[in-house]
């Protein structure tokens, strides 16, 4: 199915006359339904995990309105875009906000990583005075975890490509591309699953467990976020939506998955390879895996 252009992109005539190039949107319900879905949310959590009659209802309820919120929110951003709203200023605007939240995502990893530092740097007796812990069967970093590290970058790639072509104008090969890295995301997220029904330890392990799902759980559900975001782009793209000038809802989700791929590179080269390597012989065994690979 080829993207269609749409004709309906011209700037409308009150903007023409506005005097300044900001949007002034109208009034939504939607702020306050947000804000009482995350707290519905918080509240049923909390109620739920102390074992409350009715958190585990409340917590759904909250979800469940938390998602239409977004989905009908950002239909109304998409329609704005669509009505000649989003000006340059605008655009310009919607960038600074994406670079921000990634910012404070960042910041949310950076959280967990101190945590993961603070246990790998300097074990306790308690688990042995080593890292990994004693009695933990870590994960060989050169075999299932290297493979998703593969498919992401390539996936990081893929959407460059998607990208490039889009700008150029090649409209085929921006569907190309964005297609291939969607089914890369949702590759790594079955391997990624598969690890974890294959994994020796649990979440309760002791620090190690906890610090290492907290960390790839958390970066998966950002893969499964970043995911939605591609799909719902390709949809965009295949009515016309973006045009060669004109895509900065799709610019998020690259900046967003480009974010993505950047924490994976941490976990696999700190929680992978270096986390599982306390008496060297990862990198031993890499070395002469290259020279027999080299001699041979």
């Amino acid at each position: 199915m080829s993207p269609k252009i749409n004709p309906n992109s011209s700037v409308p005539l009150n903007l023409v006359y506005q005097g300044h190039g900001f949007h002034l949107v109208n009034p939504s319900l939607w702020p306050l339904t947000g804000s009482v879905s995350a707290f519905m949310c918080a509240l049923g959590t909390a109620m739920w995990m102390h074992e409350y009659v009715g958190g585990g209802y409340l917590l759904f309820l909250g979800v469940l309105s938390l998602i239409l919120t977004m989905i009908v929110w950002w239909g109304d951003v998409i329609d704005e875009s669509l009505q000649g709203h989003h000006t340059s200023m605008v655009q310009n605007g919607i960038r600074m906000g994406v670079v921000l939240f990634i910012v404070s995502e960042v910041m949310f990893f950076l959280a967990f990583f101190w945590g993961f530092f603070h246990s790998a740097l300097a074990p306790t007796i308690e688990i042995g005075c080593g890292w990994p812990p004693v009695g933990i069967e870590a994960f060989h970093p050169f075999q299932v975890p290297l493979l998703n590290t593969a498919i992401l970058l390539l996936s990081g790639a893929s959407i460059t490509w998607s990208h490039h072509a889009l700008v150029g104008n090649a409209l085929e090969e921006a569907t190309a591309g964005l297609v291939m890295t969607i089914v890369l995301a949702l590759v790594f997220t079955f391997v990624q699953a598969y690890e974890y029904i294959e994994a020796p330890f649990s979440i309760s392990d002791g620090a190690y467990g906890t610090t290492f799902y907290m960390t790839t759980g958390l970066h998966g559900f950002h893969v499964f976020i970043g995911t939605v975001f591609l799909i719902v782009c390709l949809f965009r793209h295949l009515m016309g939506h973006f045009t060669p000038s004109h895509h900065v809802g799709y610019e998020a989700a690259i900046w967003y998955w480009h974010f993505v791929d950047a924490v994976w590179i941490f976990l696999y080269v700190f929680v992978y390879v270096w986390g599982n390597d306390a008496d060297g012989m990862l990198i031993q065994e890499l070395t002469e895996f290259n020279f027999s690979k080299i001699l041979g």
